[in-house]
């Protein structure tokens, strides 16, 4: 199809690579096409904005997403999953626990306490999909043609389960899933573990280095500059060295 990532309000960026500002949230979904895979990076808030981005993911590629990466368990960047039938899906250790059939009434809680319809948030809950595939260290995923992803498990830090994506290419792109903010001051709610938070920064600045494209959870795609002022401000505001 003669389409691209703009025709949907994506922004590319490189090697593959294009990710979109979610509404309402501002929650970042982010595509890596290779030759043979399509991996998906976080899938909306609803099972509607899941549908939205597999529509949008067929129509640049022509085929289907088979690979679903979760940055972390919280319900602005995982209710969409169910729309993915038949990918292969992605967490950090311990996702799997929290997204299981105890983990839905939480996450219906928290998505209705920022708004979220009943109705929305009991249809999205009611289909909660788990990881099937745990990442502890890193983990490669073959795309095809060449392109190797690295999903790399770096907290924990805005949550117990933070997995980042590494894309290489130049720049390299760095996923970071909500351990990175730039609309806003980070976010550290009932399940952060801020004593760890600078050093799953320091791991991404490692893996991506200093001319590293770092996309955030929330807000515009940011430098290692501004990554490792985040650091020294968490670092701060929590008392971690």
């Amino acid at each position: 199809m003669d389409v691209s990532w703009e025709d949907f309000g994506w922004e590319r960026l490189g090697n593959g690579t294009g990710r979109r500002r979610l509404p309402v949230w501002d929650a970042t979904a982010a595509l890596v096409a290779g030759a043979d895979g399509v991996l998906l990076y976080d899938t909306g808030s609803t099972l509607r904005e899941g549908a939205a981005l597999r529509t949008q993911a067929e129509a640049l590629f022509g085929r289907r997403v088979t690979h679903v990466a979760l940055s972390h368990p919280h319900f602005d960047h995982v209710l969409g999953t169910a729309a993915f039938a038949g990918a292969e899906v992605y967490g950090a250790v311990g996702t799997a626990e929290l997204l299981g059939r105890h983990g839905a009434a939480g996450l219906r809680a928290d998505a209705m306490r920022h708004g979220m319809s009943e109705e929305d948030a009991t249809a999205a809950t009611d289909v909660l999909v788990a990881p099937h595939h745990q990442v502890s260290g890193e983990w490669t995923l073959d795309l095809g043609g060449g392109l190797q992803v690295l999903l790399a498990n770096v907290g924990p830090g805005h949550t117990g389960h933070d997995l980042a994506v590494l894309v290489p290419g130049s720049p390299v792109v760095v996923l970071c899933g909500d351990l990175v903010e730039e609309s806003g001051e980070p976010q550290a709610g009932p399940d952060a573990v801020p004593s760890h938070w600078p050093a799953a920064l320091d791991r991404l600045l490692e893996l991506g280095g200093e001319d590293a494209s770092y996309v955030p959870g929330h807000g515009a795609v940011v430098d290692a500059a501004f990554v490792r002022a985040q650091r020294d401000r968490l670092a701060a505001r929590f008392g971690v060295s």
